[in-house]
């Protein structure tokens, strides 16, 4: 039996999903585990600012294109704050 990875809180991820025109950057910051994350908006001094006292380096997220078997039925739960807004 294998054994899942200790989640450990030191472990902290920065996934930026857009810079808007009015200067703010919206975010995902998680901590120990990436799946796991409060979604954020910061001015982008501040966000760098925040960026360097976590020790996280940004990564910036492109949402990964659904399979062809994949339906949007199955993705209806993982929306975030930034699809929500999105939708009509």
């Amino acid at each position: 039996m294998t054994s899942l990875p200790a989640f450990d809180p030191r472990q902290k991820f920065i996934r930026v999903v857009e810079q808007r025109a009015d200067g703010l950057v919206e975010f995902e910051f998680a901590v120990g585990e990436p799946e796991l994350f409060v979604e954020m908006l910061l001015p982008r001094a501040a966000f760098e600012d925040f960026c360097a006292a976590q020790g996280v380096q940004p990564v910036w997220l492109v949402p990964p294109p659904l399979a062809p078997d994949d339906s949007a039925a199955d993705h209806a739960w993982t929306w975030t704050l930034h699809d929500a807004l999105r939708r009509t």
